[in-house]
């Protein structure tokens, strides 16, 4: 498990279990919007990596056509996901099921999934796990799935604003391996893996990722 510094992860207790992020409160909107234009009309739905629980409630409110399986590797995270589940009460959300998604083979363990959603996870860890992490996300869509990422990238190996040049340094002084990964090189993964990328632009100088199958 990667350390991280203080500022990759800010969230608060609240009543029920329930994780509040200020940062998911701050990009919901704009994550909504985007997956929305993007998602297929219906089928299931996975995200890795859920956190608090509070970004997939949305989307599934959202997008009621989709059945939304959320995922993550901290207990404490499973509760506030299931704890938002139960007060949304929404029948497309499901219960949050444990899953490391850098341990390799756990496609096998999953029905294929029409959209796969990750936000917020690639620049917490190395280069090693988000290179798994983006291959069996791309081994585990249907044949016509979309892979949405969402989350702050370098462009061209570059750092375009100095809250990301700040950001990036915290992460590698608390872990010399993890930090931002470059959208070219992320690309490349997902060109290997018969995906097309496509780059949407978001608020606070963050991006979305849009992958599908590339046409033939």
């Amino acid at each position: 498990m990667s350390k991280l510094p203080p500022s990759a992860s800010i969230t608060h207790a609240e009543e029920g279990g329930k994780l509040s992020a200020p940062s998911a409160l701050r990009n919901i909107a704009a994550i909504t919007e985007v997956v929305t234009a993007h998602a297929p009309p219906s089928g299931r739905a996975l995200e890795i990596a859920s956190g608090t629980g509070q970004h997939i409630t949305a989307l599934a409110r959202a997008l009621p056509a989709l059945d939304w399986h959320p995922t993550e590797i901290a207990p404490e995270r499973i509760t506030s996901i299931n704890a938002y589940r139960a007060e949304a009460a929404l029948p497309n959300l499901h219960p949050a099921q444990t899953l490391d998604a850098t341990a390799a083979g756990w496609p096998a363990q999953h029905v294929p999934y029409d959209l796969v959603y990750l936000g917020n996870l690639l620049h917490l860890i190395s280069d090693a796990a988000a290179n798994t992490v983006l291959s069996q996300a791309a081994q585990v869509l249907t044949p016509h799935g979309v892979l949405i990422l969402y989350g702050p990238f370098m462009r061209a190996g570059q750092l375009t604003s100095d809250g990301d040049k700040s950001f990036h340094a915290d992460l590698r002084g608390a872990d010399p391996a993890i930090g931002y990964k470059d959208d070219r090189w992320i690309n490349e993964i997902l060109t290997q893996a018969g995906l097309d990328l496509k780059v949407v632009e978001m608020p606070a100088n963050n991006l979305c990722l849009i992958a599908r199958q590339e046409p033939s």
